[in-house]
């Protein structure tokens, strides 16, 4: 694609790098075929080239951002499907990024949408104010067919039915590993997910421990950013990354990291990009340090080669042999992380029976807050979703997202567990709480307890 940046244009690094992506998009539409908005909406503008062209011209003519514009940005679920399309290489993700901070900048939204992004920004990342605003909603549940905003009815439908106790795992500490230690490693522990589901990283550290590794839950580390990055509120997202940066070097610079491990995809693919997020501040070494050896946790633990431990802990048939786990692939770890296969194997090892949905590749709509402020269009990817999950009759659903697995959960009439919690449950470690229901090998229908 030619582009017409100016001389003066191109001493800005965001711009250079978006000039550097437009020009590698040669026009060809595959990105089309995968996009989900495009299959739902069917407008050439709410697929990836479509915006391509949007944030092409905004850019190149210093303009500011039009509500046409901004409607098409904001529609993107960034799940970057288009780039595991695209033959090009063309970094969607940078450029839908910058686009997003350039409209934060330039552009007013109506005080609704200000209002809405300024409350998700101030509570979604901080888990205590997450639980209290959870706590409100389960309150106020009952009453959101009164809401006059779609976007306010799905705020308060997200809340689950229970909200777990805190779990002290996820102070800062240090967890021993079993046995001859084997890696030392920082577990990341999040934000919204020590809110919504504490058995997540409980799961991680047995199973991590048990694994020969010695757990840290660095002091001073937190939310990753990636909510308020997409929001395009750059500021914001810097800081608390920067605080992750800053705890996690220390212990690389003190007893040493041989990974960060994260058990939030979405997390991971942000993590991951610290490394371009930082290019050009002062953090930019210790950034790319963290980028470096930041791992999602099905990366380390075909590593460790789990295969070994599952053997030697199982019985010799063990309650979950062949139960059917339909998995799901979060958009954040096949597109965004490029990690297909190592969750499917994990899985198989330990003996369970995995299956896969009709177009895996396909977003569920949860995508970090777009469930919250694009609830129409999230709502019908998340049936289509489910509709393809349950054609395949599992016992479980399986994810490596907690986005994903709250979305799916909300409508889906089957337990979603994340990865390692089957994975735990496998080698030794307590049944998945969220497993309700006692399975029964011999393909009887499963009863309540």
């Amino acid at each position: 694609m030619q582009t017409t940046f100016t001389p003066e244009q191109m001493k800005n690094p965001a711009i250079k790098r978006s000039n550097e992506i437009l020009r590698a998009c040669v026009h060809c539409g595959f990105c089309t075929a995968t996009c989900p908005t495009y299959q739902v909406l069917g407008d050439e503008l709410d697929s990836p080239r479509g915006r391509i062209y949007l944030i092409k011209d905004m850019l190149e003519n210093d303009r500011d951002p039009d509500a046409k514009t901004v409607k098409h940005i904001d529609r993107c679920l960034s799940c970057l499907a288009c780039m595991t399309t695209c033959p090009s290489g063309v970094h969607y993700m940078h450029l839908v990024d910058h686009a997003r901070d350039y409209i934060e900048q330039r552009y007013k939204r109506p005080f609704s949408d200000r209002a809405l992004r300024w409350i998700l920004a101030r509570i979604l990342p901080y888990p205590t104010r997450f639980r209290l605003a959870l706590l409100g909603a389960k309150i106020g549940r009952p009453f959101a067919r009164l809401m006059p905003d779609a976007r306010l009815r799905a705020m308060l439908e997200m809340a689950p039915k229970t909200i777990p106790p805190v779990s002290r795992n996820d102070d800062p500490q240090s967890f021993a590993a079993q046995g001859a230690r084997k890696k030392r490693v920082a577990l990341m522990t999040g934000c919204a997910q020590k809110a919504l589901n504490t058995d997540i990283n409980d799961a991680t550290i047995r199973l991590l421990t048990r694994l020969g590794c010695e757990v840290v839950v660095a002091e001073g580390a937190g939310c990753c950013g990636a909510l308020t990055h997409h929001m395009g509120k750059t500021n914001e997202s810097h800081a608390t990354a920067a605080k992750n940066i800053k705890a996690w070097c220390a212990e690389i610079d003190g007893q040493g990291l041989d990974a960060i491990v994260i058990n939030t995809s979405g997390c991971g693919t942000t993590v991951k990009d610290y490394g371009h997020m930082f290019r050009n501040d002062p953090l930019a070494a210790d950034a790319a340090r963290v980028s470096a050896i930041a791992r999602d946790v099905s990366e380390v633990l075909i590593d460790l080669n789990t295969a070994d431990v599952t053997g030697t802990v199982a019985p010799n048939e063990p309650a979950h042999q062949g139960m059917v786990v339909a998995y799901h692939a979060a958009c954040s770890l096949q597109h965004g992380q490029q990690i297909k296969t190592f969750p499917k194997d994990l899985l198989k090892q330990a003996g369970f029976t995995v299956v896969e949905p009709v177009d895996s590749h396909l977003c569920c709509g949860s995508a970090g807050t777009y469930n919250l402020m694009q609830p129409e269009i999230s709502k019908q990817l998340k049936d289509r979703k489910i509709k393809t999950l349950q054609a395949k009759n599992p016992d479980v659903i399986a994810a490596g997202n907690i986005g994903c697995m709250m979305q799916i959960g909300s409508a889906a009439g089957i337990p979603v567990v994340h990865t390692v919690e089957l994975l735990d449950w496998a080698s030794g470690g307590p049944k998945p709480p969220a497993l309700a229901r006692e399975y029964d090998p011999k393909g009887e229908i499963p009863k309540l307890r």
